[in-house]
């Protein structure tokens, strides 16, 4: 289960993320600015984030498992024709229908974990599934950087779908039938209710937030720094840039290890530290020493990676009913966060340079930091009322039940 749901993420990360690294060629070989050809990225994760809830929808009645094997197989079949795209407009249209055909395995997987796993052992699966996304990443990223150096950006888009069509055969062969699913169809207004019901839960409010400001920091950075790092002051060539995304290796490290640090700290104590680790790495970015740059990357990484994987994993705990309509919220503001960062770190780029997307960020994970500290808060009123009125029902019995 694991080594399949691990190759599932290596697919989904190289497929949805495979233009980013080579946003400076694209826009060199079609004659476009930074802004417009970051929607190469946008489109794909805009459109995912857009169709996640209604598939997550469809695998209440199908099956994850089902779920998964066909948008992981419909999203390898269209990274096929996506090397052939004659301009812009087509290539981004494209994208969007891939980023669309990805959106039914992310809550698909959540939800299959949070019935396969044991709850103890949840926070690692979730964690190794996480990590599965960052060395899609960096393969991904790695791969289309040199490849585009020696043969241009449409070869190493067609490198990408044989990597995609190779996990997506791997996690059909690998993953083992469902044991717990039991299938709940559910028509739109029932989807509705359910959707409302955990949209009026605070907690589950705060964690779609947090999940949605870290991957804006994540989506603007990442899709910017081809920019910075092929520019001025430091010039190197597409296929070092693309080597650039083995920090990713950090973030596999801190997503699989990121239960650990919740015994350790807690739930909001290592969302704070994966705050502070993203803010100082934003700011060494900052400084014109490239290996000031490479050490800012690591430490965003590992923040952002830390980051996801106590978010979502806390949303599947928290879910007791719904937990494929509760991971498909978080999977639709987590992955509109990307589309929105990417878009706004591109023109803050165009606009104002790198210090605008560092600005862009810093601001987001000030904004997380904010939204943490407030779920700090009312978890201390809500132990303050229990100890003043032991009879009391809690806060959350107390909403639970009207009373």
């Amino acid at each position: 289960m694991n080594l399949a749901l691990f190759a599932a993420g290596v697919a989904t990360f190289a497929l949805l993320y495979c233009t980013q690294a080579l946003l400076p060629a694209i826009s060199a070989d079609l004659g476009v600015t930074a802004d417009r050809a970051s929607w190469t990225v946008s489109a794909a994760t805009g459109a995912l984030a857009l169709a996640v809830l209604p598939l997550s929808a469809l695998s209440e009645r199908f099956g994850r498992r089902t779920m998964m094997t066909a948008s992981l197989s419909s999203a390898a079949l269209v990274s096929v024709a996506v090397p052939f795209a004659p301009d812009l407009g087509w290539l981004i249209a494209l994208r969007a229908v891939q980023g669309a055909a990805l959106a039914g395995l992310p809550a698909s997987a959540m939800a299959y974990l949070a019935e396969e796993v044991r709850p103890k052992a949840l926070v690692g699966a979730i964690g190794l599934f996480v990590a599965g996304n960052s060395i899609g990443g960096m393969s991904g990223r790695i791969l289309t950087g040199w490849v585009s150096q020696a043969w241009g950006w449409r070869a190493a888009l067609a490198a990408v779908a044989v990597l995609a069509v190779a996990a997506a055969v791997t996690f059909r062969l690998l993953l083992p039938p469902a044991r717990h699913f039991t299938p709940n169809p559910q028509g739109p207004r029932a989807v509705a209710r359910t959707v409302a019901g955990h949209l009026a839960d605070p907690l589950l409010r705060r964690l779609y937030a947090v999940g949605a400001l870290f991957m804006t920091v994540f989506g603007a950075v990442y899709t910017v720094i081809g920019y910075r790092l092929v520019g001025a002051p430091f010039h190197l060539p597409q296929g070092v840039v693309g080597s650039i995304f083995l920090v990713y290796l950090v973030g596999t490290v801190s997503s699989a290890t990121a239960g650990r640090v919740v015994g350790r700290l807690g739930r909001r104590g290592a969302l704070y530290g994966a705050v502070a680790t993203t803010a100082a790495g934003l700011l060494l970015t900052a400084t014109p020493w490239l290996a000031a740059v490479l050490l800012g990357l690591v430490l965003i990484t590992a923040g952002f990676f830390a980051g996801h994987a106590v978010a979502s994993s806390a949303v599947s705990r928290t879910a007791r009913t719904g937990r494929a309509q509760a991971s498909a919220l978080y999977q639709t503001t987590y992955y509109l966060g990307s589309s929105v960062g990417g878009a706004l770190g591109a023109v803050a780029f165009h606009a104002m340079g790198w210090s605008g997307t560092v600005s862009l960020g810093l601001v987001a994970v000030l904004a997380a930091a904010g939204i943490t500290l407030l779920g700090t808060r009312a978890a201390r009123a809500e132990r303050s009322a229990r100890a003043a009125h032991p009879s009391r029902p809690s806060v959350t019995v107390a909403r639970l039940t009207g009373r």
